[in-house]
Parts: C-alpha cells; sequence; structure tokens
C-alpha cells in the first residue's frame, strides 16, 4: 500500500445536461482546456467505483437528506483494469467537498470487498485504520457498483476540473468488480449526461463565462444515489466495460 495523498477542499458543482448541451459545451471546453491525459483515443475512459455503507444505510440516508458534512467510502478502478485500484473517503464540508486516497494492492481490495479487513488493524495508512475502525462499529460492507464512461477537461489555474459523466450503469446483487463481463443494467432511462465542475478556490472568470443558464438548476444527488435506489429498475442487462484498456 502507498501512501495516502493530502487531501485539500474543493468546490463540486453538478448538473444534469442533455445531449446537445452536452455537444455544445464540449466544443466551447476544447477551446479553453485541455482534455485529461489519461483518456484514451476518443478521448474519454471507463470508471468503476465500488462504494460501502453501514447497516442502517447511513450514507445514502445522509446523501439523499442533505446533511451537510457527511462521508462515504468506494473503491475504484479504470477501464475495469486492477493496475491502479484506489480506496477514497469522499467527505463533505458545507460547500466543500475532499478526499483522502491511498493506493491498494489486488489482493488487499480482494480481501476488503470479502469483508476480511483485520489485516487493516495495524496499517500505516490512517484512512484504512479509520475505515477499518467504521467496519467494526457499523458493519461497513460493499452495497453498490457504479459504472460509467467519463470524458474530462483539466485547466491548471484553479486546478479546474470538468467532466461530463454518461452510459450510468449498476450491478444488482454480488459484485464481481474486477470482471470485464460483470452484469450491469443502465441507470438513466433518457439517457441525461452528468456534467461536474470541480475547482479549488477560484474558478476562473472566462471558464465560468462558458456556462449558459440553460444548466441550471444545480442537482444534489450523485451517481451514488441514483445507482442506489435503481436496485428494481427492470431494465436490460448489458456489458459496460471496454474490451480492451488502452
Amino acid at each position: 500500500m502507498l501512501a495516502q495523498k493530502k487531501w485539500r477542499l474543493r468546490h463540486e458543482l453538478k448538473y444534469d445536461i442533455d445531449d446537445f448541451q452536452y455537444q455544445l459545451l464540449r466544443k466551447k471546453l476544447a477551446l479553453v482546456l485541455k482534455p485529461d491525459p489519461h483518456a484514451g483515443p476518443d478521448g474519454s475512459y471507463h470508471i468503476r467505483s465500488l462504494y460501502f455503507d453501514d447497516c442502517k444505510n447511513t450514507a445514502l440516508e445522509e446523501k439523499t437528506s442533505g446533511v451537510s458534512r457527511r462521508k462515504k467510502y468506494r473503491m475504484r478502478i479504470y477501464n475495469c483494469s486492477d493496475e491502479y485500484i484506489k480506496f477514497e473517503r469522499k467527505s463533505k464540508w458545507d460547500h466543500y467537498v475532499f478526499k483522502e486516497t491511498v493506493r491498494l494492492t489486488r489482493k488487499e481490495a480482494e480481501q476488503i470487498i470479502a469483508g476480511d479487513i483485520a489485516f487493516l488493524a495495524n496499517s500505516e495508512n490512517i484512512l484504512l485504520r479509520t475505515f477499518y475502525l467504521d467496519s467494526r462499529n457499523t458493519l461497513l460492507r460493499p452495497v453498490v457498483l457504479v459504472d460509467y464512461q467519463r470524458e474530462a477537461y483539466i485547466h491548471p489555474v484553479g486546478n479546474v476540473r470538468i467532466t461530463f459523466d454518461m452510459k450510468l450503469h449498476t450491478s444488482l446483487g454480488p459484485v464481481s468488480f474486477f470482471d470485464l463481463n460483470t452484469c450491469t443494467i443502465g441507470v438513466h432511462e433518457d439517457q441525461n449526461i452528468i456534467l461536474e465542475i470541480k475547482f479549488d478556490d477560484v474558478l476562473p472568470l472566462h471558464i465560468r463565462g462558458l456556462f449558459p443558464n440553460t444548466i441550471r438548476p444545480r442537482t444534489a444527488i450523485g451517481k451514488f444515489a441514483i445507482c442506489r435506489v435503481t436496485k428494481n429498475t427492470p431494465l436490460n442487462c448489458t456489458k459496460n466495460c471496454p474490451k480492451d484498456n488502452t
């Protein structure tokens, strides 16, 4: 396990947009911001996250109720590869968001998913030790898998990161986190796209001006909550992971 990075407070604004707004905005952004260097040839990459919650569904209840100070744990991989596995605690402090992150090995990730977390008790990483204590106290366990395709743009001033998340899918029942063929269901029947605008202290004016009032109002419901409440949606089973990781 690698040491976690120092977290920083961030703004994170979310909007539901349609395909027309997406096509218009991405053309504007391409003139001002740089594409994410980790994107594939089509300008996007696949993200799979596995979220944890306790026996009372506290993370979900706090999210849907709009509790101003809350947290949730998740595990994340990219393009369904185990080359880089992140374990995170994402916290909300009023208008700010911050993340604490540590990198895991495949073996460590599989142990955590299976509930075999005793090895975390004496971890040198404070995030993993905290997760261990929270798990013992509140019975944290994996509750939902979230799959989607992301197109991202970045700008150094304000550490700006603007993302379009699409093809949102989730898995029902037991999950095979690293399996390319994990069966998932589509969540957004209308194929809406989630726009996220993230920055540190200030969003530069020339970037702020790219977003018209047509993307208002903001939405407070994130992908985690959307997928948690979609458990009984009668949609077709699909495979959302790319066939290769290039």
